[in-house]
């Protein structure tokens, strides 16, 4: 394992091309429409058109990336489940049955999912091709209780980091998708919003996986303790690796890599929101690659997008997370695309433009 502060953030171009952007712009301007009627796809397209560099963007070979771990906070009460149910997931996400495994199949998404630290052993298997496939790039068993000190090790969170780099590396494709599963993570996800933007604990800490009033205020208060017992990790990896999880580590590195090779980054909810502000804190150009597919139901998301001055594409009360979101919005960026392609100029259809 490799030290935190030895972890490079490869370097990330700003994606900026005036000449491009008006070239996308006077294409979406001249379709037999009028004039920006289309509305946000509009601005989805010529987002689209700008992070893959082209006046016709394809999106190829789509893939879907969920990381799991799981968190010593669970411990704590922090969740309405058991950490058991991370383990469960994951086998379920395989075996095709949860939900991001249905949305994915679909809509032609290659899911891969990847254990970064589930608590139980998992094993890589074999999979046909088009079928949910299981990386193993375990760093441990769990994070430790964040609530009494760090939930890892300054190696752990970088080998976390480089693997979720690696991993991106080897997948196909144009588009990157984010999920994530682990009992526990917006626990993970509130501390490090609360951190990273100064916010308090009570605005940034939700229901979670289900959780009533009761459990909710014994959530802030396990919350508050670990915010106490890393009072010194301020920084954005430092707050990952004292606040954080291996899943979410993983996220970072993938996010990073992914912006770095120029890949749209499709980023679903409140937990890979957080991994996708502490890789803009690192480095402000990722945000140019990424889509936010919805405003979730959690309390905090929409703290944590105006963070990130993101407008979300949908905002249906979801909070179940996996990916589900990312694989929801999916549509609106291949009709995106479809609009810059295939629909007709008012010079090619001998349309009359408009004349006052």
């Amino acid at each position: 394992m490799q030290p935190l502060a030895a972890f490079t953030v490869p370097a990330i171009a700003d994606i900026a091309d005036a000449p491009l952007t008006a070239r996308l712009q006077h294409l979406l301007d001249n379709k037999t429409k009028p004039l920006g009627s289309l509305g946000r796809l509009e601005a989805l397209a010529l987002r689209i058109g700008q992070v893959l560099g082209t006046e016709a963007p394809s999106l190829r070979q789509p893939q879907m990336l969920v990381c799991a771990g799981d968190h010593g906070l669970a411990a704590k009460g922090v969740s309405a489940f058991p950490s058991d149910v991370t383990w469960q997931m994951v086998e379920n996400f395989l075996a095709g049955g949860a939900a991001v495994s249905v949305l994915a199949r679909q809509h032609g998404l290659q899911l891969t999912v990847v254990d970064c630290g589930v608590a139980r052993p998992l094993a890589a298997r074999d999979t046909p091709a088009g079928a949910p496939q299981l990386l193993v790039r375990k760093v441990a068993p769990g994070t430790a209780d964040a609530s009494v000190g760090p939930a890892m090790t300054a190696e752990q969170c970088a080998q976390a980091l480089v693997n979720g780099m690696e991993v991106v590396r080897n997948l196909p494709g144009n588009a990157l998708l984010l999920g994530e599963m682990g009992i526990g993570n917006t626990s993970v996800a509130s501390l490090l919003l609360a951190r990273l933007a100064g916010l308090p604990l009570a605005d940034v800490t939700g229901a979670g996986t289900g959780l009533d009033p009761a459990g909710i205020e014994r959530k802030c208060a396990v919350l508050q303790q670990a915010l106490d017992a890393n009072a010194g990790a301020t920084s954005p990896l430092g707050a990952l690796a004292a606040l954080g999880g291996y899943e979410v580590a993983t996220l970072v590195g993938a996010v990073v890599q992914a912006a770095a090779e120029r890949r749209l980054i499709v980023v679903d909810g409140f937990i890979t929101s957080a991994a996708v502000l502490v890789a803009c804190r690192l480095q402000p150009a990722v945000l140019q690659r990424c889509v936010f597919a919805h405003r979730s139901g959690e309390r905090g998301h929409a703290l944590m997008l105006a963070q990130m001055q993101a407008e979300p594409l949908l905002d249906l009360g979801l909070r179940l997370g996996e990916g589900s979101g990312a694989a929801l919005a999916w549509p609106l960026l291949q009709s995106a695309c479809a609009v810059l392609a295939e629909m007709a100029s008012f010079e090619s259809a001998g349309v009359a433009t408009q004349t006052v």
